[in-house]
């Protein structure tokens, strides 16, 4: 009889073939994984293949689609069109439309508080800001609130009592209380805020002076300004870095990225040479490369952050706006994308 030899199956050697399968089944799984760029002057979104850096389709949506945002379980993005008046659930990997929900008026940014009980969108145009109640699947308006003038970006606290919302045209920050729907307090910070981003522990709030050349650091319990960080002009949105230290602003006007010391409230970088009107960011999941939306040049940039230099763009649609990719760094909460 021959021999045959003993195979010890080990612990270690089931974990690792059960490993390896799982990386075989996830390369497959997101083959079909797209970058998803809302091309708010065309009504449509642009798909991407981010290995290969090229658009291999489009899909309409409703009018200006600006901003998006990943729902809680991961499982769908949506897709705020503000003059059309509704949400689109998208896949987040492929861009399809899952349903659409009408009746939501002028959501121009949209966002979840940290324990997704709430969603918040803000009304460019109506001036106001419409707060609803979520169910894991569905949203049901519970108050609108007006909020001259032209509230634009939202941000939240981590106790999940209060949304921030940055008021364009009349220089402010507005504080709401969630619980009660009434706004709080406004703060003036300067001309023109717009991105705000929350630094981890809740300690300052920042906000993106697009009418000026700086973002503001605001001690938001104190309701003080306490320092600006001379970034570029047009200070607009935020993207953080993922290294426990920085965030990215892109400054529109001046058409460069400045990146933030969070940790010391100072500047570190800028990143120049990129096309005109920085705006949207999203970052890889390696953390190497910061995709952003050129919003006045209808492409998309890749920017190498070893080197600080832009390496690539794609022509996508008019007004590229929003851009989003399952398969990104993590966005530091309470901060919307």
């Amino acid at each position: 009889m021959p021999e045959y030899p003993i195979i010890r199956i080990t612990k270690a050697r089931i974990a690792s073939t059960l490993l390896m399968g799982a990386l075989a089944w996830g390369t497959l799984a997101h083959a079909d994984d797209k970058v998803i760029v809302l091309d708010s002057g065309e009504a449509q979104l642009s798909l991407i293949d981010e290995a290969s850096r090229t658009v291999v389709g489009t899909e309409p949506t409703g009018k200006e689609p600006h901003h998006l945002m990943i729902t809680p379980d991961g499982q769908s993005l949506i897709v705020a069109d503000s003059v059309s008046n509704d949400l689109m659930f998208l896949d987040p990997r492929t861009g399809k439309v899952q349903r659409r929900v009408e009746g939501i008026e002028d959501p121009y940014q949209l966002g979840f508080s940290p324990d997704h009980k709430w969603f918040v969108t803000t009304g460019l145009r109506l001036d106001r800001v419409d707060i609803y109640s979520y169910n894991g699947h569905d949203v049901t308006l519970v108050k609108r609130i007006a909020l001259a003038k032209t509230p634009s970006h939202i941000t939240f606290a981590s106790d999940n009592k209060t949304a921030f919302v940055t008021l364009q045209d009349t220089g402010e920050v507005a504080a709401i209380d969630l619980p009660t729907q009434t706004v709080l307090w406004k703060l003036p910070v300067g001309s023109t805020p717009a991105g705000l981003w929350m630094t981890p522990g809740d300690k300052y709030l920042l906000v993106g002076m697009t009418g000026e050349d700086d973002v503001a650091v605001v001690d938001w319990r104190n309701r003080t300004v306490v320092k600006r960080i001379q970034t570029g002009r047009g200070a607009h949105n935020f993207r953080n870095l993922d290294d426990g230290k920085h965030v990215a602003v892109s400054n529109r006007v001046e058409s460069t990225i400045s990146i933030l010391d969070y940790t010391t409230l100072t500047k570190t970088a800028d990143i120049t040479g990129l096309r005109p009107g920085p705006d949207d960011m999203e970052l890889s999941a390696d953390k190497r490369y910061l995709w952003v939306t050129f919003r006045f040049a209808r492409h998309v940039g890749i920017i190498d952050l070893t080197t600080h230099k832009l390496i690539d763009t794609i022509a996508v649609g008019r007004s590229p706006h929003g851009i989003y990719f399952a398969n990104r760094a993590p966005v530091v909460a309470p901060n919307p994308d």
